[in-house]
């Protein structure tokens, strides 16, 4: 009963303040409808993509989505995007102000928001109060992903090319070099083919030749051939086999450089748009009908509290008077 008694006397004190609810809520929503108009708050379009990485490999134990948000994220694409679209006089920041680039992270991560979405895809939404401003930010940050991965791996191939190109300089004069003492053989001493010569110079210096072909050996070239092979026969087959070693290391050398100048020179992109940006005919901010609820829910809420506050003060007099008498 009690609890019925003190409802009643709520009833009756808003019956007995309703004018001045109704006034206060009725101001309350006139000003929210003022401060969510276009002449307060400029309304603010959104343009999406929805977004797969390709053609990267993660550095750790992070996935390649979770790779794609770091470069998304990075430094040098937000510095990108706030000089490409002039975004300081855009968002009216004074370049001289002290705290301009603190100020320029501020808005600009308050317009671009970029996160993993449920289905392990990344999400790139842009805000601004121009709709094809927007929409052209969502590709501007895409490009610059694409750009930015591109010059780091290049960077990094580059590295690899250019360790490639010296070993195989480095390689190529080796060969010269023993093709260099190869030829000196080959000419000074007439070394060509160590085991046709070798057997040749047996036949001819055992006289094992058959028919009347004994009588046209030449016994002086057949022993001086002779002892080239044995004075550098063993030089020629050293270099001989080298040659071939040294041919087959290039040829290992040349296809990892020539794999590695190809990884150098790729042009590939590194995200799959799934969801292409479009300009948006619809504002997203504000919410006006969001606003002017809480606007006219807080209006209540704070004029009953001051209602009630009234109402007790007033009562607690009552009573003192009451007392007195």
């Amino acid at each position: 009963m009690d609890g019925f008694f003190n409802n009643m006397s709520l009833l009756r004190i808003f019956l007995k303040w309703k004018w001045h609810l109704v006034v206060i809520i009725g101001v309350a929503a006139m000003i929210a409808v003022v401060i969510s108009s276009p002449l307060i708050i400029k309304p603010k379009f959104r343009s999406v993509a929805v977004l797969y990485p390709s053609n990267i490999q993660p550095y750790s134990d992070e996935s390649e989505t979770e790779q794609m948000l770091q470069w998304l994220n990075s430094r040098d694409i937000m510095d990108s995007v706030i000089q490409k679209f002039d975004l300081a006089r855009h968002y009216g920041v004074d370049p001289g102000h002290k705290h301009f680039i603190s100020l320029m992270e501020y808005y600009y991560q308050r317009n671009v928001r970029i996160s993993k979405t449920q289905f392990e895809s990344v999400s790139l939404e842009v805000k601004d109060t121009d709709p094809v401003m927007a929409r052209d930010m969502v590709y501007a940050i895409i490009d610059f992903y694409d750009k930015k991965i591109r010059a780091t791996h290049r960077e990094k191939w580059g590295e690899v090319v250019e360790s490639y190109r010296r070993y195989l300089n480095e390689k190529r004069a080796e060969i010269d070099s023993v093709l260099n003492q190869h030829y000196i053989l080959r000419t000074k001493y007439e070394l060509i083919d160590y085991e046709t010569q070798a057997q040749e110079i047996s036949r001819g210096y055992l006289r094992t030749i058959d028919g009347n072909n004994v009588q046209q050996i030449n016994t002086d070239a057949v022993m001086r051939l002779k002892n080239n092979i044995q004075e550098k026969g063993g030089d020629f087959l050293f270099y001989d086999n080298m040659i071939t070693r040294l041919i087959e290391q290039m040829a290992v050398i040349k296809n990892d450089y020539e794999m590695a100048l190809y990884h150098y020179n790729k042009e590939f992109t590194h995200a799959n748009i799934i969801s292409h940006p479009v300009v948006a005919d619809k504002k997203s901010f504000p919410i006006r009908w969001l606003i002017m609820l809480y606007t006219v829910v807080a209006a209540a809420f704070f004029s009953v509290l001051v209602i009630a506050l009234i109402e007790n003060s007033r009562a607690i007099e009552e009573k003192l008077e009451t007392g007195n008498r």
